[in-house]
């Protein structure tokens, strides 16, 4: 018994010995844009720039093969933010931003088909085959995947309604100085 507990042992510390080794020689060198760039991201993993995740984003982000325009959740400030990380020009005369939503399904509509169950990325829908459908609200991160997928026309995006709870005061705008002359005479 101790032969076999002493081998166990031995072949343990050897193999993690090996892996050790095999991890320092064989890592992947990451880009530390990327990393950061990724950190700046909402995260929810939406989809809704075109890419799978948040990370396959970064990574298109930093090698400069994806346009900052794409983060829809992320909207106006997470654009103007990776435009400044990246030292390039964010063109918002497209970009249209959207207040927080979430998903609604009619239940007189739906018919259980699950196609908005295999497309939502957060698992907010619940229901089974041929039997109706409901939204968790506190789930849905309002990606919208869902909507054109349903055959009825049964899902629909609501904006959340403003609470004492999720009200945010606006931030004030920066003015800043047009010209040097108005900086002098500022002083």
């Amino acid at each position: 018994m101790w032969i076999a507990i002493g081998s166990l042992t031995v072949m343990g510390l050897v193999m993690g010995g090996l892996l050790g080794v095999a991890a320092r020689f064989l890592a992947v060198e990451e880009n530390p844009l990327e990393e950061e760039l990724k950190s700046m991201l909402p995260g929810s993993q939406c989809g809704q720039c075109g890419y799978v995740g948040c990370s396959q984003y970064a990574a298109a982000l930093a090698k400069g093969e994806a346009a900052v325009t794409l983060c829809a959740p992320g909207g106006k400030v997470l654009i103007e933010s990776l435009a400044k990380k990246l030292g390039v020009k964010a063109d918002l005369s497209e970009h249209e931003e959207k207040v927080p939503e979430y998903a609604f399904i009619h239940e007189d509509l739906c018919i259980g088909c699950t196609r908005c169950i295999r497309e939502c990325s957060s698992d907010a829908i619940m229901g089974a085959n041929k039997l109706m459908h409901t939204i968790i609200i506190d789930a849905c991160h309002g990606c919208g995947k869902c909507v054109p997928v349903c055959p009825t026309d049964a899902i629909v995006m609501i904006p959340y309604k403003v609470t004492l709870r999720n009200w945010h005061w606006p931030k004030p705008e920066i003015e800043q100085a047009h010209s040097e002359h108005e900086v002098e005479h500022a002083h």
